[in-house]
This record gives C-alpha cells, structure tokens and sequence, in this order.
C-alpha cells in the first residue's frame, strides 16, 4: 500500500463505499425490496449524500451514468467480477482493466480475491497485474478480500478474517475489504494484522438499523476506518435514512442509538 493513495475516496481518514455491484454478482433479486434501486440513476443519487466517499459499481455501470455525475461522485470501479450464476469453485474473473477504468475517470480501483479458492493462484496473478497498473494512473486499490471455496470452512471465523485483512497488506492493497468476524475484539486483530492497509467492513444482508449500526461502531471501535456497503442502504424503503446514521456514526464516532434518532428526527 502507498500512503493517501486512497485520499481520493476517504474522508478525514475514514472510508464509506456505496457497492452498488450486486447486479452482476447477486442479480435481480438483490432490487426486490426497493424495486426503485434497480435503476442505477437511483444509487448515483444516493453516492451524492455527504456520507458516502465513492460508489463502487462495474464498468457498464459507470460508462452509462458516471459521465452525469462526475462533478459529484467518486468512482470506485471493480475490475472483475462473477455472475451468481456461476456454480463452480469460487472465481471472479477479470472484466476491465486499471487503464480503463482511469480512462473513465475513475478515482480508485477495486478487485475481489478469493484466499483459498483453487483459483486464488490465477487471481492474485491478475490482482498484481491491476495494482501495478493502478499506481501508473495514480489510482488507489481496494480489495474485497473474501477467503471462500474448499480450502475455507468458515468464512466469518477470526482467523479467517484477519488472514483476509492480511493479503490485502501483503499483496499490496489501499483498503481492504473484509467480514464482521462477530466481534469487535476480533475485527480489531483483523486490523492488527493489516497493518496500514486500512480496513473496512462488508455491510452484508440487510439487518434491522439497530443491530447494523451497532455492528459499524463496533468495528470502528475496533480500528476499521469504515464500512463498504449496499444492501444495507439500498434495500431500505428510506434509504437516505441510514445514511445519515451512518454519517454519524462513521465520521463522528457518534453512539449507534443516537445517530439514529437524529436521522429519525430529521425525516
């Protein structure tokens, strides 16, 4: 990792990435709880609240809307990725390149590797090749650093996920990406061990307000300089909402039920 190679999608150090990537990796079924969200138009308006440091989408995505919003959003583009459909060993294959991407605009880069995968081998290759070319356009790098497939049992255990905070230090990444490991004694060893590769955490499935933004102040608690989530925000019916929460709790450390019953009273 470079020191401020992230300043790009970071505020004051700390880091909320809208991932907006799951049409592609989840599909359709992702945009049934707030049909509206299906529109990509709909989360460019949202990556415009003063919470969010950049929107991660894929290139298709971001050649059709960014161009709209470039003045007001920091692009965050993925540079591969794997359709749900897909039933084999767990594999995210490579869709745009790090030349593209700045071609596009965009502000950072982000990659997913799956550690322990029988295809980690190819995909840390294919990771080097797109982190060397990042740092030729003054790009940071985030990865999602997901340890799954046969050679991993439990995804969300602590020492899985400080091993996945470590290959993001190790092979050279910004912002790492990573899973609650259940507590925040947990996420902060996942933290220990990233070193100075910042570490984020993975909103996940959509969990009542309370229990998610708990989860966010336990891990900034912890050392995490933030949160890359979708899900979370998007599938609310008021999703502007927990991103006033979120601002809180993300950028002033502020207590979960508090931050929330700010938000409320704002409505």
């Amino acid at each position: 990792m470079l020191p401020h190679a992230d300043d790009a999608i970071s505020r004051d150090g700390k880091t909320l990435i809208l991932a907006y990537d799951h049409g592609l990796e989840h599909g359709p079924v992702d945009f049934e709880p707030n049909p509206a969200t299906a529109d990509p138009e709909r989360l460019f308006e949202l990556a415009t609240h003063d919470a969010v440091t950049a929107l991660a989408v894929q290139k298709g995505v971001a050649e059709a809307y960014y161009p709209d919003y470039e003045d007001d959003v920091n692009l965050l583009l993925k540079l591969n990725g794997t359709s749900n459909l897909w039933m084999g060993e767990p594999d995210s294959p490579v869709n745009c390149s790090a030349e593209y991407a700045a071609e596009l605009g965009a502000d950072a880069i982000g990659f997913t590797l799956y550690g322990g995968s029988n295809y980690e081998v190819e995909m840390a290759e294919e990771f080097r090749r797109a982190q060397e070319d990042a740092r030729e356009h003054d790009m940071g790098v985030v990865m999602w650093s997901y340890p799954r497939g046969q050679g991993v049992k439990n995804d969300t255990s602590p020492d899985i996920v400080s091993y996945a905070s470590r290959l993001g230090l190790e092979l050279g990444a910004d912002v790492v990406k990573v899973k609650y490991p259940g507590s925040a004694e947990a996420m902060g060893e996942a933290v220990r061990m990233a070193g100075p590769t910042k570490v984020v955490m993975s909103g996940g499935t959509m969990r009542d307000d309370k229990a998610f933004l708990q989860n966010v102040a336990d891990a900034i608690d912890a050392g995490a300089t933030g949160l890359a989530v979708g899900r979370n925000v998007f599938q609310r019916d008021e999703p502007e909402r927990i991103l006033d929460a979120l601002e809180a709790v993300v950028f002033e450390e502020a207590d979960p039920a508090e931050a929330l019953a700010v938000a409320e009273s704002a409505d």
